[in-house]
């Protein structure tokens, strides 16, 4: 796939090997340019506002000033860049990696640990390429639609207040849980419903996830586990590598995590998950469907419509990138598309649903 002008990346990380890995496998993706390199944060924020880079692949844990506090200097002084975070599995890492990622980092990659550098520098070239792709891809098709004379806002159908739902489910991917933190802050203290969450991640930062979001809502956020009962006022995340699903357990129900296949190339899956409720909820479910690459949740979709469910999309403008709720709109599945900031309120207050026909 070929674009107008290249990505334009500086890489931060102090190990000058993995400075080296970054750039050689930056440098075999289409659609890029590396145009330089930092060992600190301290040098990194200096060529970040001389050379005004597109991507900052960011190093979590580097002297003299660290990934997260980078990217919060991004933040304060209204830099526009996109930080892809590189990150080691640690104790420390990971929590670190997770802050950035609810502080508005696009997303996180893991760095090679040597087990077997062949496949790791392979694994690592392929999830960037995936990641710039995306990037591009949105990109491109923002620059058509801006050029379009046909340019037009999102289709909104009419909202009415309607029963509260049985549950909630809430999928992103790449810039998910800063988008996962709006959505859910802006629901009630005390949901009177499950709220179930599959955000796609390497496992090795679900958990600190979870322990994160639990902190910032009003409501606990737990890492689903086989067998864990269903509360109302509870959300339930899915864990990496695990699909989370929903089952009886005699009058009760409970979270079951399998190891099925990926759908669609993810474990989570939003498609698994959305396909065990509805024989269970029926139509008393509304999906989210939230930022990210490629179209899981899509399959969940026509699903949960199909029984009567409830589809709310993330609109283009706020999307990292702009591929999970494109499907579900492009496929006509949405009832309603919104910005981020009015998903919460939107379902707190039950104004999602089309007015009932008039008898």
């Amino acid at each position: 796939m070929k674009f107008k002008s290249p990505l334009r990346v500086l890489v931060v990380d102090d190990s000058s090997l993995y400075r080296q890995m970054l750039m050689r496998a930056l440098g075999e993706v289409d659609g890029v340019e590396v145009i330089d390199c930092a060992c600190d944060g301290v040098e990194a924020l200096e060529k970040i506002e001389r050379l005004q880079p597109d991507l900052l692949t960011l190093d979590v844990q580097m002297p003299k000033l660290d990934g997260l506090g980078v990217l919060r200097e991004i933040n304060q002084r209204s830099i526009e860049t996109i930080v892809l975070m590189v990150s080691s599995v640690t104790a420390e890492g990971a929590p670190a990696t997770v802050d950035a990622l609810l502080n508005g980092a696009m997303d996180c990659i893991l760095k090679p640990s040597g087990m077997d550098a062949k496949a790791e520098r392979r694994d690592l070239q392929n999830a960037l390429a995936e990641r710039i792709e995306a990037i591009l891809l949105t990109r491109s098709e923002d620059e058509l639609r801006h050029s379009s004379s046909q340019n037009r806002s999102p289709r909104k159908r009419s909202l009415a207040n309607t029963k509260l739902e049985d549950v909630i489910v809430i999928g992103a991917s790449t810039g998910g849980p800063q988008a996962l933190r709006t959505v859910l802050r802006s629901l009630p203290e005390k949901p009177d419903v499950p709220v179930f969450i599959v955000q796609h991640m390497p496992s090795a930062f679900t958990a600190s996830l979870a322990k994160r979001l639990n902190e910032i809502v009003a409501f606990p956020v737990k890492l689903a586990s086989t067998g864990m009962f269903i509360e109302p006022g509870t959300a339930y995340l899915a864990p990496g590598k695990f699909h989370l699903t929903v089952m009886r357990k005699g009058s009760e129900l409970v979270c079951r995590l399998t190891e099925d296949p990926p759908r669609q190339g993810c474990r989570p899956s939003l498609d698994c998950l959305l396909e065990s409720l509805v024989p269970i909820y029926g139509g008393k479910v509304v999906a989210a469907v939230l930022t990210g690459m490629g179209s899981d949740g899509l399959e969940g979709c026509h699903s949960l419509k199909a029984a009567g469910g409830v589809v709310i999309a993330q609109d283009r403008q706020g999307c990292t990138v702009y591929g999970m709720p494109k499907a579900v709109i492009d496929a006509g599945l949405a009832d309603v598309v919104l910005p981020l900031d009015q998903i919460g309120e939107a379902i707190a207050a039950n104004q999602y649903r089309k007015p009932p026909a008039s008898s």
